[in-house]
């Protein structure tokens, strides 16, 4: 029996939280992110750009009463592939 490729874009802890935590949810803001995940604001950062560049997320930079507002979305890519690597890691699960 062969065993998938895993995505390496989405086979790191962070990447997979946060992509895990958009697939259910319209869109999220960047606090919210960050609460949920317990990351750091600068790997959070890291992590999105890398997501983002993957053409995994959408980021949009608005302002909410004159407060910086940062909100994620992920794309149709990052759903095909985080159920992709989902089915994947099924794989390795079975006995």
């Amino acid at each position: 029996m062969a065993f998938a490729p895993l995505d390496p874009v989405l086979h790191n802890q962070l990447r997979l939280a946060v992509v895990s935590l958009l697939v259910g949810v319209d869109k999220a803001e960047f606090n919210f992110i960050l609460e949920k995940t317990g990351a750091t604001r600068g790997n959070l950062s890291v992590q999105l750009t890398n997501l983002k560049d993957a053409g995994y997320i959408v980021v949009t930079k608005s302002f909410r009463d004159n407060y910086p507002l940062t909100t994620c979305k992920l794309t149709a890519k990052g759903v095909k592939a985080f159920e992709t690597y989902v089915e994947a890691i099924k794989g390795y699960l079975k006995p």
